[in-house]
């Protein structure tokens, strides 16, 4: 079964101030032994990623660079060794330390807000076998979401050899619209397309490929070269 959080996500505009109380709720009501989308991760290791991501500066750098990626998961592990799952709960939920730029609501944004809505669907969609029911997401956080999938979606794709284009189905006419409803990932022809809700793409190109509900169309043998191609930053 899915994991719920007790409060109602489409109450929620979408902020990382928001995401972060959401995520940390869903990990609560999940526990610390559910699996995630993160392979490997329950949701006791996503809440040590999460601490020690703003908590241990020395960490941060195998975040982005592959070859420092072993520094990273020990100071990791360490994080989780040092307390327990309540604690590393609280301690989230009590948001960045002082000296974190993103003690600043608009920094916050631009660095936290995918990282929690991403994380907070690792837990609800991990080890269900069954598709999840999707949030219902503000137009605000939707355009937010959107706007990352524009923004990334070159280097999401970057090791795709074909043409890629992503089209959203959940687009919107209101003043919040965020850009164009479709985005040339690589150029190209053939091409393969991918169609969903903004969310769903984000999720997609962030490699949570198993669990994203979109439709992908194109040339079979492309597609077959797409589902074995990693995507990501």
């Amino acid at each position: 079964m899915h994991v719920t959080a007790r409060r109602t996500y489409s109450a929620r505009m979408g902020s990382a101030r928001d995401e972060r109380a959401l995520l940390a709720d869903v990990i609560e009501a999940a526990g610390p032994d559910h699996p995630t989308l993160c392979e490997g991760w329950d949701t006791y290791d996503l809440v040590a990623h999460l601490v020690t991501r703003e908590r241990v500066p020395k960490a941060s750098p195998g975040l982005i660079i592959p070859k420092l990626h072993g520094i990273t998961e020990r100071a990791e592990k360490a994080t989780r060794t040092a307390r327990t799952f309540p604690e590393l709960l609280t301690v989230f939920r009590s948001g960045a330390p002082a000296w974190q730029p993103s003690r600043i609501r608009a920094f916050d944004d631009a660095t936290n807000l995918v990282e929690f809505f991403v994380h907070g669907e690792d837990v609800r969609r991990g080890g269900a076998p069954e598709a999840v029911p999707a949030r219902q997401l503000s137009p605000e956080l939707r355009e937010k979401l959107w706007a990352s999938v524009r923004r990334m979606a070159r280097l999401s794709y970057r090791r795709v050899p074909f043409g890629l284009v992503l089209g959203r189905t959940d687009s919107t006419t209101s003043p919040v619209a965020s850009g164009p409803s479709r985005v040339v990932a690589r150029k190209g022809e053939p091409a393969v397309t991918l169609r969903g809700p903004a969310a769903e793409l984000l999720l997609y190109g962030f490699g949570r490929r198993s669990a994203a509900q979109i439709e992908v169309t194109g040339d079979p043998a492309l597609i077959a070269t797409l589902e074995k191609t990693p995507l990501g930053l």
